[in-house]
């Protein structure tokens, strides 16, 4: 019986952020929450909502509070300045 290797799936790096979780994408330099992974890279949304973006797990990084703050705060401003 001749056994034919499948290719091998993408597979995230160890240490995934958990859904939910507040990061710092470094390439953009922006705060988003995590909302879902599919295959290699992870879906961000702004905290204070908005469009999502995709990432590679290896471009983002904790968000400490006072950026996730800042970034809600911002978001806030923004759109109440435009009265969304």
């Amino acid at each position: 019986m001749d056994l034919v290797p499948r290719p091998a799936e993408p597979r995230l790096p160890r240490s995934v952020p958990a859904i939910g979780s507040f990061v710092v994408d470094t390439h953009r330099h922006r705060v988003g929450q995590v909302m879902g992974h599919e295959g290699p890279r992870l879906q961000l949304r702004p905290p204070a909502g908005g469009r999502e973006w995709e990432v590679e797990p290896d471009a983002v990084r904790p968000a400490t509070d006072g950026e996730r703050l800042g970034a809600e705060g911002v978001s806030a401003d923004f759109l109440g300045r435009w009265g969304e």
